[in-house]
């Protein structure tokens, strides 16, 4: 070694140490995004602020992508400064796309044009683009041929759809259906004036839709999920499912991960990612587990919306009920990830996005394929709203499919399913070649009848019309139950003794009030379901019933789990699985496995949990009932939480 690089080696440690410490630590399970809205685009004129805002950004989460917007509610960036911004971020190693938002703009509609149509609407409320006003469907062409001169892909974000009711759309409409008038419209605007337009600039580019997080209500607005994913290059998903009880569609937490098991099974290797805004959350580890689920469901890339926000000082929120836990996100942690990275204050968004990626980047890599219970919804169907997302929460593997899924041993089908001209007879298939079916009582409603295409085929089981409120529960196997914390209603089903059976039994003021119905059919297996009026009183059924459900609808599956409500499990083909819970205060959770001798590895520190033998099922008839070989783990899941294992 020369003396003269004796005295250099001192320097150059110090500086690579700076380095490592002035970066974020880097994921290396998928890529990160960032949304820039046109409004952001307008700020970065100021040199100064682009330079400071980006290196504040980056320094909490390492960004791969940015999408630059150039157009939004009247808004329009101008070519020079489009230039200019990509060119700073392309110097930074980042590589960059463009994005679009159709978002009309109301009243503000003369800020880009003359528009004949316009519309006026509250405060709060979204209006699309009038596609049938000429002045506007000529925006949405040159809108595209705009972004496709400075960008080899576009993005465009979710207000892609239709809501106008001008007297222009009325009179294009007729007597159509505003659900067939605007799925037509729309398909024809993409195809037309969105990727042609922009292929006739840029015959290279690539044009993706992003479809939002209310997928149930698509069709009446425009949204195409047959037919757009096959127009589009490629699709992204909305994961932001935000707080589950102050949002007006009550989306739910388990929906940040199944959206987008759909939307992969709709478009396979062609869904780029999940997206996740700061909104509408009442405590801070809500954003994160947003964007742990929308990597837990193993898709490529997150999206973080947008740019201005991820520099605003993430807000705690009432955390006290678990502030003191060992939970997955920590403030203590956060504030540590933040000066580490060289910020001061308060942890900004962006930090709190590192910091939570961070932990979910240590597992994500080590799960399978997602499995689960295949559910199939048919496009354009709707029915009983967003109810597998609350199966979801009480502990069930959702896998949604827009196909009906011949090669699944199980399949769930909700109301959605009517949708089907064929479920029927599809129903039947699958129990005469010795599968399992389980309809809720929404579907039953739906179909029942002897007709040819009714549920009377399969099984004499209907709906009475009347409302039961149950109060109490039975337990398993003839054992004792207890009071339902609150009275639940419940559709009544009429079924025929002895040819149905019930399975998981509530009673309503001593009046059989079955949650869980069971029917042969040929080798196969029928199960009825039956939803509360309200679903969120799913999460009020007390957990021997909800282990009940989980033993009967759960047979055959890899693993078995038991756990209160608002416990969601995601388990994947490599015999690895999450449990994550979104309740307030700690769960304990009982995993099982078939088979003597497993133990579990804790997929983020690697210890080595070892089980046990289950215990005998005590039955009020005689002595306890020795269990089938298999292997407990007794854990617990702290707060808003979750803990990867496999299993060996």
């Amino acid at each position: 070694m020369s003396a003269r690089f004796r005295l250099l080696l001192p320097i150059l440690i110090a500086l690579s140490c700076l380095r490592l410490s002035a970066a974020p630590p880097a994921h290396d399970q998928f890529h990160v995004a960032v949304y820039i809205p046109v409004g952001a685009v307008e700020q970065m004129k100021d040199p100064a602020w682009l330079e400071s805002s980006w290196k504040q950004i980056s320094s909490q989460v390492k960004v791969d992508k940015v999408y630059i917007e150039t157009y939004r509610s009247g808004l329009i960036a101008d070519d020079a400064l489009i230039e200019r911004v990509k060119k700073f971020f392309l110097n930074q190693g980042v590589e960059v796309a463009g994005g679009i938002a159709y978002v009309g703009g109301g009243d503000n509609a003369g800020r880009v044009g003359n528009f004949k149509e316009t519309q006026k609407v509250e405060p709060g409320q979204f209006i699309s683009l009038c596609y049938t006003d000429p002045a506007q469907r000529d925006l949405v062409k040159k809108m595209a041929e705009l972004t496709a001169r400075h960008f080899n892909e576009i993005i465009l974000d979710d207000f892609f759809f239709y809501n106008t009711k001008t007297a222009s759309d009325i009179a294009a409409k007729g007597d159509e259906s505003w659900t067939s008038f605007r799925l037509r419209t729309m398909d024809k605007v993409a195809q037309d004036l969105v990727v042609n337009a922009a292929r006739s600039v840029n015959p290279n580019v690539k044009v993706i839709i992003k479809f939002p997080n209310w997928y149930e209500h698509f069709q009446a607005n425009g949204y195409d999920l047959d037919q757009e994913p096959k127009i589009f290059n490629g699709i992204y998903t909305g994961t932001e499912t935000r707080d589950p009880i102050h949002n007006d569609q009550h989306l739910q937490q388990y929906e940040s991960y199944e959206i987008i098991r759909y939307f992969d099974n709709i478009a396979p290797g062609r869904n780029g990612g999940g997206w996740v805004d700061t909104y509408g959350t009442l405590y801070l580890d809500r954003y994160a587990e947003q964007l742990w689920d929308t990597m837990l469901a193993k898709t490529p890339q997150i999206m973080l919306f947008q740019y201005s926000d991820l520099l605003k000082a993430a807000e705690a929120g009432d955390r006290r009920a678990w502030s003191t836990l060992d939970t997955t996100f920590k403030m203590s942690d956060l504030h540590n990830w933040s000066t580490r990275n060289g910020a001061t204050g308060a942890p900004s968004y962006a930090a709190a996005a590192g910091y939570a990626l961070s932990s979910v980047n240590a597992v994500v890599g080590k799960l399978g394929k997602p499995i689960g219970i295949a559910n199939y919804k048919p496009y354009q169907s709707i029915g009983e709203d967003y109810l597998p997302n609350f199966l979801g929460m009480i502990g069930l593997p959702i896998e949604m499919v827009p196909e009906f899924p011949t090669d699944a041993k199980t399949v769930l089908l909700t109301e959605d399913a009517k949708f089907d001209p064929q479920i029927v007879s599809k129903i039947k298939a699958h129990l005469l070649k010795g599968g399992t079916v389980i309809i809720t009582s929404g579907l039953l409603k739906a179909l029942q009848g002897n007709a040819p295409n009714q549920i009377g085929q399969l099984a004499e089981i209907s709906l009475t019309g009347n409302t039961l409120s149950a109060d109490h529960y039975q337990g398993p196997f003839g054992m004792p139950g207890g009071p339902l914390p609150h009275n639940i209603l419940m559709p009544e089903i009429s079924f025929m003794t002895n040819d149905a059976w019930p399975e998981v039994r509530l009673t309503a003021n001593g009046n059989g009030a079955p949650l869980l119905f069971q029917d042969h059919y040929a080798n196969g297996l029928l199960y009825i379901l039956d939803i509360p009026d309200n679903p969120f009183d799913l999460y009020d059924l007390p957990q021997p019933v909800l282990t009940s459900l989980r033993r009967y609808l759960l047979r055959g599956f890899p693993v078995q789990f038991d756990a209160p409500s608002q416990v969601s499990f995601f388990a994947y083909d490599n015999n690895s699985f999450v449990a994550e819970s979104f309740r307030d205060h700690p769960a304990n959770v009982v995993i099982s496995l078939p088979g003597a001798g497993h133990h579990l590895r804790n997929l983020a520190t690697g210890a080595v949990i070892n089980g046990q033998a289950p215990p005998p099922i005590k039955t009020p008839f005689g002595p306890p009932v020795p269990q089938p070989p298999a292997t407990e783990f007794h854990i617990t899941v702290q707060p808003h939480s979750f803990v990867a294992f496999a299993a060996e």
